[in-house]
């Protein structure tokens, strides 16, 4: 009997479906369905991650085509950005090089996956034919003012020497508490005050926030990735108010600086937001956050020295050191504010708890009403007021018709900072000019490159190496950065940062549709057959980030005509973790690396999928198990061995003293193999392939106890293994053929099979439910289903539950597969 050879069979198949090109998607077909899954960085091997990821989505892919979908599984690769860039200085390489190989060796990987990935389509982040285009929306959002530069307080990662967004911000736990670190390295960050571009993402910020769950239909997406946007975004609704100023002396600065202060009010009023207006009366203090204190002082504030050297001292903090603080600090400014809803002067302090980036960087103090704000009372003896609460609405009616506050929306969101100070990125579209700078109000003299000129290439440089001090490595780049102003022809320089990754992979789904085009990003045509994506699969981590940002980008694309969808993704599912077979994350200091390669060579891709699909719940952690994987290969060298035993009992069948009989498996085997048909394609398309994988076990022990299957029941099993296990499943379904004396075409062409009806009705039975003798309901069940069970479920029934209300239930009479009568007092 011949041996099950994985490795030979993969390789001999995966072969050919590549030459047919077997899983390349028609641009034009009918029920054009893209089925998404993140793509991977480029910083180094694929990982077990990696695989969890695409040979699940690839079970689903399988099943879709095989229900008559016209499938994309796109695959490429996010290949700028910190990852590949820190990879690359680590391994003493260039982050071209590096990124190269890597590509080279993760497409090697990739195909060993033996997945329908359309490799025609593979899009490159890091290639001047995609960043052109990358850099071209760029282009679009800022001619629509949805771009800007402006000095900004930013998070700065000492290490990576470069800028982080909030989203690349993570709190870890530390020996001296909690510390806001970068998700990359996990290095300290720092608040750094910078010139940075920004994408106006706030601009959206209620429709990012109202889509999720808008009051017809929604996205179907897991509500705890729901939860994370809406709580990133953090929108409240309360009043602005405003607090004038007294006893404080203010020097004018130049008209310029404060023009750029306009929401200071030339230093007269302190601004609040807050979601209780009702403790309008109750307030005993306004306190500023050192971030607004010292705008006050950049604008003329003349505050003491003892106040500007707390705000200095403030601000060196980390926002997480200030916000997990035990004790609260703080310090009396000397001047008042008056409330504007009585009258009341009360003193202003500025204090490190407030931080500056929430609401207006200010707020009220209701000792009475809030912790914070009466641990911050009690420590500085500030009056905590037993005022009455007040009306909300009535208060904003008196505050509008003073003109001191109105009703108002505040939001945790701010704007997208997308600049990077790092080498391996899109260089951003823009030129620096001095002549046109003096001509501008703002004094900034950037203008976009002319759509013309694009892609504007990554120079290669020697030392890519970070700067020290927020510079970019472009900056030695001198030929470079020399250019004509694209608006007065005078001498001008390039921007040198480049762009956050996640600009790259905000839009990469939309070029799979049309990825070759150098015309334009896509074709109308092509975007309208293809998106929105269907189905997206991908990391929890991403809640916030990349997921965020592409919502964002495509409702701005939306906006200004370009796509004719709002939402990028339809249906999300996170999947979960795969860890080390000691349960914690794999690492190469921990030693619990499974190398994915190692284990395809040691029992074949076919054997890797499945122990995968086995696992359990597709968005659950999972540790790896070594037996697992040994049990699944066992199950595929059983089902090989089975369809070698069919082959020779057929020769024997087949010779003339058998008399060519045909082989007539038995009837429960039948009916087992379609309920098995019906479960599985239920449990796929649920995502649940963890329960397919153990009816199809249960199938293979049935299978195995018939002296022999007919030649459709050998079919259909090989179908319903197609998705799960595509090489051997191949293999096999030409084996067949041959043996039938059939011309075979791939199994990967074929329909998904229907289950016999009429076969699984025989297994059922209705069963009459009567209430002291008298005919009540009836159910379908089957067929000898446990006393035990048919009883619960009878009781369970809501219209039996009626007829028992209030009454003990003395007995209940069984007739197996007939009757159950449920007897009272």
């Amino acid at each position: 009997m011949m041996k099950y050879n994985p490795s030979k069979i993969e390789r001999k198949w995966q072969k050919h479906w590549e030459a047919k090109k077997l899983y390349e998607a028609n641009d034009f077909g009918k029920r054009n369905f893209m089925l998404l899954a993140e793509f991977p960085y480029t910083s180094g091997n694929l990982h077990m991650g990696h695989w969890f990821t695409y040979s699940i989505a690839d079970i689903y892919a399988r099943y879709l085509r095989m229900n008559g979908y016209n499938v994309m599984y796109p695959i490429g690769f996010d290949a700028f950005g910190l990852p590949a860039e820190n990879a690359a200085i680590k391994n003493n390489s260039t982050p071209d090089g590096w990124t190269r190989r890597n590509i080279k060796n993760m497409t090697k990987q990739l195909k060993s996956i033996g997945a329908v990935f359309d490799w025609s389509r593979v899009v490159d982040t890091s290639s001047p034919d995609y960043y052109k285009w990358t850099q071209w929306i760029f282009l679009q959002l800022y001619k629509k003012g949805l771009v800007y530069r402006g000095e900004t307080m930013v998070n700065w990662c000492p290490k990576d020497k470069t800028v982080l967004a909030n989203e690349q911000v993570v709190t870890r736990s530390t020996s001296s508490g909690q510390v806001s670190c970068c998700e990359r390295c996990d290095t300290p960050v720092e608040q750094r005050k910078l010139a940075q571009w920004m994408f106006k993402i706030t601009s959206f910020a209620d429709a990012l926030a109202d889509d999720l769950n808008p009051p017809a239909g929604g996205l179907d997406w897991p509500e705890d990735t729901k939860t994370a946007q809406i709580n990133w975004i953090g929108r409240s609704e309360g009043a602005m108010i405003k607090f004038k100023v007294q006893g404080h002396e203010v020097h004018k600065v130049s008209d310029k600086k404060l023009d750029k202060l306009e929401e200071l009010d030339e230093l007269s009023t302190i601004s609040v937001f807050t979601t209780r207006p009702d403790t309008l009366f109750g307030v005993t203090a306004v306190i500023m956050s050192p971030e607004l204190a010292q705008k006050w002082i950049d604008a003329g504030w003349q505050a003491g020295d003892e106040v500007k050297n707390y705000v200095k001292k403030s601000l060196a903090k980390r926002e997480l050191e200030r916000q997990e603080a035990k004790t609260k600090t703080g310090i009396d400014t000397g001047i008042f504010a008056i409330n504007p809803a009585n009258n009341e002067k009360v003193p202003v302090w500025v204090a490190d708890y407030v931080l500056g980036h929430y609401g207006t960087g200010a707020i009220m103090a209701v000792p009475a009403h809030d912790e914070r704000d009466r641990e911050f009372a009690e420590k500085f003896d500030l009056l905590i007021s037993d005022a009455p609460l007040g009306d909300s609405r009535q208060i904003i009616k008196l505050l509008e018709e003073k003109g001191l506050g109105k009703a108002g929306t505040n939001y945790r969101l701010h704007d997208w900072i997308l600049s990077r100070q790092r080498y391996w990125g899109a260089p951003i579209p823009m030129v620096n000019c001095s002549k046109c700078a003096l001509q501008d109000p703002s004094g900034q003299g950037y203008q976009p490159v002319p759509e013309t000129e694009l892609p504007v290439k990554l120079p290669k440089l020697a030392d890519f190496l970070p700067v020290e001090g927020g510079k970019s490595p472009l900056a030695r780049a001198e030929k470079w950065i020399k250019v004509k102003c694209p608006k007065c022809s005078n001498e001008a320089e390039r921007e040198t940062d480049t762009m956050d990754t996640f600009v790259d992979s905000s839009w990469y789904f939309i070029r799979y549709t049309d990825p070759k085009n150098k015309k334009e990003f896509a074709s109308k045509a092509k975007m309208t057959d293809w998106l929105p994506v269907p189905m997206y699969i991908g990391g929890r981590e991403h809640n916030t980030m990349h997921l965020l940002y592409a919502r964002f980008i495509i409702k701005a694309l939306n906006k200004l005509g370009i796509v004719n969808f709002s939402e990028p993704f339809l249906s999300r599912r996170n999947h979960g973790v795969i860890m080390g077979s000691d349960g914690k994350r794999m690492s190469k200091s921990r030693g619990n690396v499974v190398d994915p390669d190692v284990e395809v060579a040691k029992y074949g891709a076919d054997t890797v999928r499945m122990n995968f699909a086995f696992l359990g719940p597709f968005e659950q952690d999972y540790a790896w198990n070594f037996n697992n994987i040994s049990g699944i290969s066992r199950f595929l060298d059983r089902v090989w061995n089975l369809y070698q035993r069919q082959e020779i009992s057929r020769q024997k069948r087949a010779s003339p003293k058998a008399g060519n009989k045909k082989q007539v498996e038995s009837k429960e085997f039948k009916i087992k193999l379609h309920q098995t048909i019906k479960k599985v394609g239920g449990d796929i398309s649920e995502l649940k392939f963890n329960t397919c994988v153990s009816e199809l076990m249960k199938l293979l022990n049935e299978a195995e106890k018939e002296p022999g299957l007919s030649p459709v029941s050998c079919r259909l099993l090989l179908l319903l293994l197609a998705p799960f296990a595509p090489h051997i499943a191949e293999e096999l379904w030409h084996q067949l053929a041959t043996s039938d004396k059939r011309q075979a075409t791939s199994i990967h062409l074929e329909a998904w099979p229907d289950y016999d009806e009429t076969l699984l009705a025989e297994e059922m039975a209705t069963v009459a439910i009567q209430v002291n003798g008298k005919l009540r309901d009836t159910v379908q069940v089957k067929k000898g289903l446990a006393e035990n069970d048919i009883k619960t479920l009878v009781l369970n029934r809501e219209k039996i539950k009626n007829y028992l209300e209030g009454k003990d239930v003395k007995k209940i009479i069984h007739i197996q597969d007939r009757l159950v009568n449920v007897v009272t007092d």
